[in-house]
């Protein structure tokens, strides 16, 4: 189960309430600045101009408590540093290759086992990858035209993004990389694929299978298959019994061997 929901929260332009004075405050401060937000350092006054967030950083135990009640009762989600038992939501550690962002968190319970994780993923994930979301996003009309069916974009693109495709995101791309591709993007994978799993544990998954898993339409499987290898499937594919009619689309049967 997620120990937390992850979500990325758009505040341009919008007031965010950040209370308290010093260290732990003001990166807090930069945050909201960084994403564009509008800092109200007063609670009633962020109540009234409609604010939804809230960080408090006060050195009193007390009045972060007192202020957390306040915000969350006016309808605010609130975040009080270094409590995380008094947290709505929490701030991850951020891998920046805007627009791209990678967020790592572990729900309050170490900031520090966090921050370390996202110093080795700046190491491996290249600084093109913005680059690459932006032509992604500039060849969206294209790509519909060149795909009208959403399913069939999907998975193309998941084909081009993997491993050794022709977008693969670790690659050494040219800047034409995308506009090359929509132009002579191949056909789609809808094959059916039935992999023999050699545990129910899900870290005993090939990079193969596990690529698979998360570029399916559907996904087939027994009772025996536990759901934490049925989490490593995109949210949004069909979950089908066993001898369920195959549908159209990238299909994966699990079979526990």
């Amino acid at each position: 189960m997620l120990s937390a929901l992850p979500l990325f929260h758009r505040v341009a332009g919008q007031p965010v309430v950040v209370l308290g004075q010093g260290a732990m405050a003001e990166p807090k401060r930069r945050l909201v600045e960084r994403a564009g937000g509008l800092v109200i350092d007063d609670l009633a006054q962020g109540i009234d101009v409609g604010a939804r967030l809230a960080f408090i950083a006060h050195d009193s135990a007390a009045a972060c408590e007192a202020d957390a009640l306040r915000a969350r009762g006016a309808g605010l989600l609130v975040n009080v540093v270094d409590r995380p038992e008094l947290c709505d939501f929490t701030t991850p550690s951020l891998v920046e290759r805007t627009p791209l962002l990678v967020a790592v968190g572990t729900a309050g319970a170490s900031a520090g086992l966090a921050k370390h994780v996202r110093l080795r993923l700046e190491r491996l994930l290249p600084q093109g990858l913005g680059a690459l979301a932006e032509a992604l996003f500039a060849a969206r009309g294209r790509l519909r035209a060149r795909f009208p069916d959403g399913a069939d974009r999907r998975r193309a693109l998941d084909g081009a993004l993997g491993e050794g495709g022709a977008l693969d995101p670790f690659a050494d791309l040219p800047a034409d990389a995308v506009q090359r591709w929509v132009e002579g993007a191949a056909g789609v994978d809808a094959s059916h694929h039935v992999v023999v799993l050699r545990s129910a544990d899900p870290e005993d998954l090939t990079l193969r299978e596990a690529r698979l898993l998360g570029m399916a339409d559907a996904v087939i499987a027994g009772p025996e298959v536990p759901a934490a290898l049925l989490a490593r499937a995109r949210a949004d594919a069909q979950r089908l019994p066993r001898g369920a009619p195959v549908p159209e689309g990238l299909t994966v049967e699990l079979r526990l061997g």
